[in-house]
């Protein structure tokens, strides 16, 4: 059966690392060589880990990264619809060598995934609880701009999925548009896409709104800290409206999880770093990802199409660690599949 391992973006850079490129991110310096090989670094740490489709690696806040672009007068077409030649993310662009790297020594072109962070959460960034639908639906014209020059671009690599990030949908009360209104939406944010759309969500409660854009066809689940959410998922509609699964079988909530050992420890594991590697050598282990899996399998089947951690890496502070992390959900998604 066909199960992709995949990741969500962020991850954490190494010490030496991160204040040359978030300060280089804050001046507007994109192109600076430090930020452009920390990208390839962190790209060449997750193929590594084994990934199926690396996310491509995202330093950058998930919102500035494209309002920066949307809200520049050089790059608008019109106020908050960007212009088609300028959306672009520049994350691709960078590790064109290693795809280049990867190509020479497989023979095969690196398949990635790239995620665009979705029009609902852009709004509720600029303009909090109002709602203007006009402006909701320039917003998702932009995202579909991003989609389209991001499957566009000529590279050693193809783009194999397309993830819209939607954190607020189902946890944010400042949402006032309509139903149909997002919807809409999620319809205008992906529609020049020709491979699979995930949604990236932190709840599931509002899902079927996914289920009901013509654009989705993959609703992700951050499953692994939250098993319960997969109760909240109906099969029946997954499969009236052709719809599949991206489930988190590893948990990324780094906080909960050290919080855990220090009570276990009495310490501080973020001060007293000896114990942090418990985190993948005790407790986010192959054989309990594969088992999370073995759940929602026998829940859904072979309705999930992507698996891997939860969330994103960037909080984890040591990439070494969130490296171990990735190579534990590669080997109990591997595990599990050969035991079907």
């Amino acid at each position: 059966m066909e199960i992709i391992f995949d990741d969500i973006g962020s991850y954490p850079l190494h010490e030496g690392q991160r204040e040359r490129v978030h300060q280089a991110f804050a001046d507007g310096r994109y192109g600076d060589p430090g930020v452009t090989e920390a990208i390839r670094d962190c790209m060449r740490q997750k193929i590594a880990a084994g990934l199926d489709v690396p996310t491509y690696p995202q330093f950058q806040d998930m919102n500035q990264q494209f309002l920066r672009i949307i809200n520049d007068p050089a790059c608008g077409e019109a106020p908050f619809l960007v212009k088609e030649e300028s959306a672009e993310i520049i994350e691709l662009s960078a590790i064109e060598p290693v795809a280049r790297e990867y190509l020479e020594e497989t023979g095969e072109r690196l398949r990635i995934r790239v995620c665009v962070t979705g029009a609902v959460e852009l709004y509720l960034k600029q303009f909090g609880s109002a709602a203007y639908p006009d402006i909701l639906d320039l917003c998702a014209r932009s995202v579909d701009r991003f989609v389209a020059k991001a499957l566009s671009t000529k590279s050693s690599f193809d783009v194999a999925v397309i993830s819209i990030d939607e954190p607020s949908i189902g946890i944010n009360p400042e949402i006032m548009f309509s139903d149909d209104e997002i919807i809409h939406a999620l319809d205008l944010s992906a529609k020049s896409s020709n491979v699979d759309i995930q949604i990236h969500l932190h709840s599931p409660i509002h899902y079927t709104l996914a289920c009901e854009s013509d654009s989705i066809n993959v609703v992700g689940v951050e499953s692994a800290a939250n098993p319960d959410y997969l109760e909240l998922i109906d099969k029946a509609d997954l499969e009236r409206y052709d719809m599949f699964l991206r489930v988190g079988v590893a948990r990324t909530d780094i906080f909960g999880m050290t919080a855990l050992l220090n009570e276990k420890y009495q310490t501080n594991v973020w001060k007293e770093t000896s114990r942090l590697g418990e985190i993948v050598t005790a407790m986010e282990t192959p054989e309990v990802i594969a088992k999370r899996l073995r759940h929602a399998y026998d829940r859904f089947g072979a309705l999930i199409r992507y698996a891997g951690p939860d969330c994103g890496l960037g909080a984890w502070e040591y990439p070494d660690l969130a490296q171990g992390l990735l190579k534990n959900a590669g080997d109990g998604i591997t595990s599990f599949k050969e035991s079907l």
